[in-house]
């Protein structure tokens, strides 16, 4: 039975379309895209969230405040209240990642295609050369972990990590280092 499978250009690519499917990324709402403080503090306003988000950031003003701001854009505040504002609305903006899961984490991947290790160069899951089989649970997930969470993990930091702190903590360096030249990879989770 075929577990989730990721595909892309590289290895990393493959890695991260897998971990997509499987989770939802840090990521921007695109209804927040205001600029100016007075439009950012009328969206914050408008919901529970926004209000919460505001409390959160150090903004503690009256509601005849909030109504003097609310019903002037050109109102002066001081910048220091333009800054929680802000502060505020990307905190509403931006929707954290989901942790990734213990059954990626501890999953058995299945690489398709070229892998190079010292001289061995083979296209692999083809008839002649079975998946390059790696168990997850061997590997040190944290920094992988820690860039997923910030929104960092690009496609080539993923496969330079998951080489270092996975397949060489599972089957160890191979005979010169792990390369993976070649323009597309599937990864299978099992």
């Amino acid at each position: 039975m075929a577990g989730p499978t990721g595909s892309g250009g590289s290895l990393g690519a493959a890695l991260n379309d897998l971990l997509r499917a499987q989770v939802t990324p840090r990521h921007r709402l695109s209804s927040y895209n205001a600029q100016h403080w007075h439009a950012q503090l009328s969206q914050l306003t408008g919901t529970h969230r926004g209000y919460q988000s505001l409390e959160e950031a150090g903004l503690h003003v009256t509601t005849k405040t909030l109504v003097n701001w609310l019903s002037d854009p050109e109102y002066n505040i001081r910048r220091s209240y333009r800054d929680l504002i802000h502060t505020a609305y990307e905190n509403v903006a931006i929707i954290p990642a989901d942790p990734i899961p213990d059954h990626v984490k501890n999953g058995q991947f299945e690489i398709s295609g070229w892998v190079t290790t010292g001289t061995d160069r083979r296209k692999r899951g083809t008839r002649d050369a079975a998946p390059l089989r790696i168990d997850g649970r061997r590997g040190d997930w944290d920094e992988i972990e820690e860039l997923w969470m910030a929104g960092e993990l690009t496609d080539d930091e993923f496969e330079d990590h998951f080489i270092d702190d996975v397949i060489v903590e599972d089957i160890g360096e191979g005979t010169d280092g792990w390369d993976f030249p070649g323009a597309s990879y599937s990864v299978e989770l099992r």
